[in-house]
């Protein structure tokens, strides 16, 4: 279907009929939500948003489409950076969104695994795995209202990935609808099957383009006899690094988090929540929060050590699980806080761990460059590498001014994690915003594989589209 190409009304009467009347939307005010992404970046238009409540009714709605030429945009929570779940602006796709079907179909703490339906907000799954004395790891800032189908189809990241691994690595099964209409039933509760092409990473992190997740099958892991959490100040960014190696060989490896911190990320914070405070009497300009899945006295030899190594200035370790929740909330305050100050140009990067250092000093002295008085407020998940290298406008500059110079430094930045071997593309996936980031740093073969299984699974194009390749 082109985009001048209008949906006839019988189509229209027949996909609200697969879903029943609470199934489907059509008037424009309550239309509105799905169409926009969180970042108001992009406006799109949809006759219907469509709402089924089981696999069967995705599938039919799916082959109903595809025989009729309708483009497809499937939807979860929409909490996603990119635009990967906002329609075009010619109002001939549907959207799809799963947020009906939340079901835990089932949880089983002997086999350390939970199935649940593609709707199923992050946060419930957590819920339940706790409720059977399981730990379900994902967990990032809007894990209230992103589901996990979702977090799947952008193969989410989060603060847990350096023990427990992204959404990928958490992944045993899918059940996928494909877009013929056709039901792959993946789920497995399997470690071990190796039978040939692991077909459920092709699903993962293509953001609905090759199908519709509508099932998972996820792992499940004890939870954690002790937790200990502490906020340090840092040396430098390459004292980080070294902190981190030595958190990772003290704690056996039972290092969960480690964030990296700039002290214009706290400035932001505490302007914005004025009930906050510093956690150190004296001011410093990086640092990091770590949690370890281990004993006290574990983490303050560590600290003592670091400190004796000059790699920390000072420490405070939570003697409480109030006091390590205020600790958390510094961090998952600073997306906010960013947003209140103002316009923010967000990169959302990796590199190798040894590379951060020298990727934050050359992409803050090119910000600094290019816009004069930006705030560089970097934070993230130093542990695996992946820093969210955000810049936020100049006090009393216009903010519209200010976003218009995102693709001058974009690039540079950009450029410089691959020139560091890293990835301009951490967490966040693609969507529309880094369609031609894509083109610019993959490798033409790397491309040209990934538009030839795009033909294959969607030889017309209907899944998602305009959205990755």
């Amino acid at each position: 279907m082109t985009d001048e190409t209008v949906i006839q009304p019988n189509v229209l009467d027949r996909l609200k009929a697969i879903v029943g009347p609470l199934g489907w939307i059509e008037d424009d005010n309550r239309k509105a939500s799905y169409l926009v992404d969180i970042r108001n970046l992009y406006q799109g238009a949809a006759p219907l948003i469509l709402r089924p409540s089981s696999t069967k009714e995705v599938a039919a709605v799916v082959k109903l489409c595809a025989d009729a030429g309708i483009a497809i945009v499937p939807q979860g929570g929409n909490t996603g950076y990119c635009g990967g779940a906002t329609p075009n602006s010619s109002g001939n796709e549907i959207v799809v969104v799963l947020t009906r079907m939340n079901r835990i179909r089932q949880i089983d703490p002997l086999d350390d695994t939970i199935t649940v339906e593609a709707g199923c907000v992050l946060a419930d799954i957590q819920a339940a795995a706790v409720s059977v004395d399981r730990l379900f790891p994902l967990s990032l800032a809007a894990e209230g209202s992103c589901q996990i189908g979702g977090n799947l189809s952008t193969n989410a990241g989060g603060t847990a990935v350096l023990r427990y691994g992204n959404a990928r690595s958490l992944a045993l099964g899918l059940e996928v609808v494909l877009p013929s209409g056709e039901i792959w039933d993946g789920l497995r509760l399997l470690r071990k099957d190796n039978t040939g092409y692991d077909l459920k990473q092709l699903f993962i992190g293509a953001e609905g383009t090759l199908g519709i997740i509508t099932a998972a099958t996820l792992r499940l892991f004890p939870q954690p006899v002790k937790t200990c959490t502490t906020f340090v100040a840092l040396a430098d960014s390459t004292a980080a690094v070294k902190l981190l190696a030595r958190t990772k060989g003290a704690s056996g490896d039972s290092t969960t988090t480690f964030e990296y911190i700039d002290r214009t990320c706290l400035d932001l914070v505490f302007a914005m929540h004025t009930d906050l405070s510093d956690p150190f009497s004296n001011r410093h300009t990086q640092y990091a929060l770590i949690e370890m899945s281990t004993n006290q006295e574990i983490v303050e030899k560590v600290l003592n050590d670091a400190l004796e190594a000059e790699e920390i200035l000072d420490a405070v370790i939570a003697t409480s699980g109030a006091q390590a929740v205020n600790l958390w909330k510094l961090r998952e305050l600073i997306p906010e806080a960013q947003n209140h100050a103002g316009g923010v140009i967000r990169h959302d990067v990796s590199v190798p761990v040894s590379r951060v250092p020298e990727f934050l000093e050359r992409a803050r002295f090119a910000a600094e460059e290019t816009i004069t008085g930006v705030r560089v407020a970097p934070f993230g998940h130093i542990g695996d590498g992946n820093m969210h290298f955000n810049l936020v406008q100049p006090e009393g500059a216009e903010r519209a001014r200010f976003l218009d110079r995102t693709h001058d430094i974009e690039t540079k930045v950009h450029d410089i994690a691959t020139d560091l071997d890293g990835s301009f593309s951490a967490e966040h996936g693609i969507g529309q915003l880094k369609r031609d980031e894509l083109v610019r740093y993959k490798q033409s073969v790397e491309r040209e594989m990934m538009l030839r299984i795009k033909a294959a699974f969607d030889p017309k194009g209907l899944m998602n589209p305009g959205k990755v390749v």
